[in-house]
Parts: C-alpha cells; sequence; structure tokens
C-alpha cells in the first residue's frame, strides 16, 4: 500500500515490520478487551463463584502488572531488540489464557490476570517505538492514527464478537483465544532481532568491550548512567510530564462508570448502549486518519486546541443530559474530540522523544499515562457514589479544560525537535 503525498511520501504500512506490529496490536486487544470485558467479570463471578473482592483485585493486578513494566521493557528493547521483547510478552499472554481455560481456582486466575497484564506490557512500547521509529517525526500524526486505530479496532471488537462464542459455555470462546494467540505468537516471530532492530533505530552496533578490553561498569551503574543520558536529551517542557498524567486519568474517570451510568441513569438496554459506544467509537475512528494527516501538515497545537476545548464542554454536559437523543449527540461530540486530540497529542510526545533511545523513553511516558488511568480508575467510583452519577463527568470535563491551560503554556515554548 502506498502512502500519499499527505503522509510525507513515507511508505509507513507498506512495511512488513509496521504490519506485524499492527497484526500483534489488533489480535492482542482483541484478546484482552474479550476477557477483560466479557469473560472474566461474569467467568469469575458466576461460574467460579468468586467474591467481588477477589474479582477486583486480581483485575487490579492486571493494570499494575501491565504499568509496572512498561519502562523497564521500553529500556530493553533498546538493548536486546523487538523479537525477543515482543515473543516474552506473547508467551506470558498466552500462558494467561490457557490458564483461565483450564483452571478454576482463585490463586492461578489471580495468576492469569497478572500474567496477562506482564505480557501485554511490551506491547504499547514495541508498536509505537517500531512504528514512529520506521514513519518518522514528520509522519508521526499519521502513523499514532493508524496504530490507535488497531488499537480501538480490537479492544472494541473483541468484547462484542467473543459473546457469540459464550452462548452455552466458554470453551468456544477460550478456543478461539487460544487459536488467535497462536497466530500472536507465529507473526511475533517474524519481527527483526537485536541487529535488526538497532538498524531500524537508525544506530550503530554497540561496541562489546573498552579499549584495551577493560571490564564494563556494574549493571545497576550502566542503568543509571543510561538514564541520565536519556532525562538530558529529552527536550520536552517539565508541563509535558504532568499533561500526559491528566490526559489519561480524564479518561481513567470515566471507564469504570460508563456501564454503570448508561444501564442505571440512562436506563439504556445493552443494545441500546453498544449503539452508544459504536457511534462515539466510529466518530473518533473515521476521524483517526484525516486529523493525522492534518496533523503532519499543519502541526499539533490547533487540534490539541479544538480537541481539549470540544471534551472540557461535552463531558459535563453528558453527565447532566437525560435526553437520549441529545446523549446521542453529545457522544459524538465527544468521539470527535479524541479524535483530534489522540493523534495531535502523541505526535506532540514523539517530537520530544531521542531518536537514539525511542524505546526507553516511550516505555517510560506511557508508564506516566498508565498511572493517570489508574488513578482515575481509582477516584471515579468514589466520586459516582458520593457525589452522584454527575461527577466523574463534571471532574473530567474540568481536567481536559486544565490540560488545555497547559498546553497553552506548552506551546508558548518554541518546539525543539531532536533528530
Amino acid at each position: 500500500m502506498k502512502i500519499s503525498a499527505g503522509w510525507a511520501g513515507k511508505k509507513v504500512l507498506s512495511s512488513p515490520f509496521v504490519l506485524q506490529l499492527l497484526i500483534i496490536m489488533f489480535l492482542v486487544e482483541f484478546v484482552k478487551g474479550a476477557l477483560m470485558v466479557s469473560i472474566l467479570p461474569v467467568y469469575m463471578g458466576t461460574v467460579l463463584g468468586f467474591s467481588a473482592y477477589a474479582i477486583g483485585w486480581a483485575l487490579a493486578l492486571q493494570y499494575i502488572g501491565d504499568n509496572a513494566f512498561r519502562s523497564p521493557l521500553g529500556w530493553i528493547i533498546d538493548r536486546l531488540g523487538y523479537r525477543m521483547v515482543m515473543l516474552f510478552g506473547v508467551i506470558l499472554t498466552f500462558a494467561s489464557v490457557a490458564i483461565v481455560s483450564l483452571t478454576e481456582g482463585v490463586g492461578w486466575i489471580v495468576l492469569a490476570c497478572l500474567l496477562l497484564g506482564v505480557g501485554t506490557s511490551p506491547l504499547w512500547p514495541c508498536v509505537i517505538t517500531g512504528a514512529t521509529a520506521v514513519a518518522g517525526n514528520e509522519a508521526s500524526g499519521s502513523i499514532m492514527s493508524v496504530v490507535y486505530m488497531a488499537w480501538l479496532t480490537g479492544v472494541g471488537i473483541g468484547p462484542v464478537v467473543i459473546n457469540f462464542f459464550i452462548l452455552h459455555s466458554f470453551a468456544p470462546a477460550f478456543r478461539l483465544l487460544i487459536g488467535m494467540m497462536v497466530v500472536v505468537v507465529f507473526v511475533a516471530l517474524l519481527l527483526p532481532g537485536r541487529s535488526k532492530s538497532r538498524e531500524i533505530e537508525g544506530k550503530e552496533a554497540p561496541a562489546v568491550l573498552h579499549a584495551g578490553g577493560e571490564r564494563k561498569a556494574p549493571l545497576g551503574e550502566r542503568i543509571g548512567s543510561y538514564f541520565a543520558q536519556v532525562r538530558a536529551s529529552v527536550h520536552a517542557s517539565w508541563l509535558l510530564y504532568p499533561a500526559m498524567f491528566i490526559q489519561n486519568f480524564a479518561l481513567g474517570l470515566l471507564t469504570p462508570v460508563l456501564t454503570l451510568y448508561a444501564r442505571t441513569v440512562l436506563h439504556l438496554t445493552p443494545q441500546q448502549y453498544s449503539m452508544y459506544l459504536v457511534a462515539g467509537g466510529a466518530v473518533t475512528v473515521l476521524g483517526l486518519i484525516p486529523v493525522g494527516k492534518w496533523v503532519d501538515k499543519v502541526g499539533t497545537k490547533w487540534f490539541l486546541h479544538v480537541g481539549f476545548i470540544l471534551s472540557a464542554i461535552s463531558l459535563p454536559m453528558l453527565g447532566f443530559t437525560r435526553n437520549l437523543p441529545l446523549v446521542l449527540a453529545i457522544v459524538a461530540v465527544v468521539g470527535l474530540g479524541y479524535a483530534m486530540i489522540i493523534p495531535a497529542w502523541n505526535a506532540l510526545i514523539a517530537e520530544a522523544i531521542p531518536k537514539s533511545e525511542r524505546g526507553a523513553v516511550w516505555g517510560f511516558f506511557l508508564t506516566i499515562e498508565g498511572l493517570g488511568v489508574v488513578a482515575g480508575s481509582i477516584l471515579s467510583g468514589r466520586l459516582f457514589d458520593s457525589f452522584g452519577p454527575h461527577a466523574p463527568f463534571l471532574v473530567s470535563g474540568s481536567v481536559m479544560l486544565l490540560l488545555f491551560v497547559l498546553h497553552l503554556f506548552i506551546t508558548r515554548r518554541p518546539a525543539v525537535v531532536v533528530r
């Protein structure tokens, strides 16, 4: 597939490496979405008879495992290459699916959730690092749009499709997920190894020994020196770090309560709720590619300004609106806002990342963003119970307004592109 001139003339999607990453992203997110949304909560509660406390801990461990390992795995990508790191992750994810399908003990299921988190932790650092390395800064908005389309499609379709396989038992669903993981492992084996990964990143092979054969410094000292070098090479406003956290904090505030809000406040049927999710998701997905192209042409500034303002206005409106046709329209506006934010925001971050250490810095940045999601998810339920169903939406909109103000200060400084 040839990329148009709007994509800086780069044949990004014709790269087998990028296609392999996107296939892995779609399939793993399909499996993860199916497990986390449609299978595990119901399977643990109704089939295995787990308490709500056990279910909560099991699902929490998945998020903890995912975020805890993103930073070190980003560093390891820079050292070992994509194939070994991704294989480590997909094999653990495969093991997680196998454990859930073959065992029934609380300890085993909790272990499976932890393995699922650790196993999926290399996914985003590998995909974003590799995709941006191929695309370059001039096409970062476009490639981010494609990456997020693969993610949104997988995580959205997984929970829906898997429901057709659990009408009478969970066995057909587990067979489907295991089959998909076999495909993922095969594709991961095709990823570039260490030397090819360094070639993609434009790096020279590291020297094995110092001159005269002197001994290397201890591992801990080398890691500390490495991260000090990375920290010094990241050219970005310090405001970008809290901005990364609160951008995902706003999203985390909504994720746990959306279903509860739709069913108990708006009284939507499951079919209506699916339609509303599809409406917002479709607007986002359809907007990603054109927005990504325009980001590469004109920059990130105005797309983020408009996206943050749209979200800051529409999210509180969503929390206070009970008229269903109006809710549907507001959901579409929220989707449009995120279609502007996603490619522009990630392109902005990509500009601040040094070319030589993409894996480590992306892993660190993704950890900050993941912590925002976790913090928002924890606070969300308390806001819903203590202040009413509108509270998470109101706070999320306020956070987006704060993010708009932060972005004004971030964009005041001249952009520095690290080559």
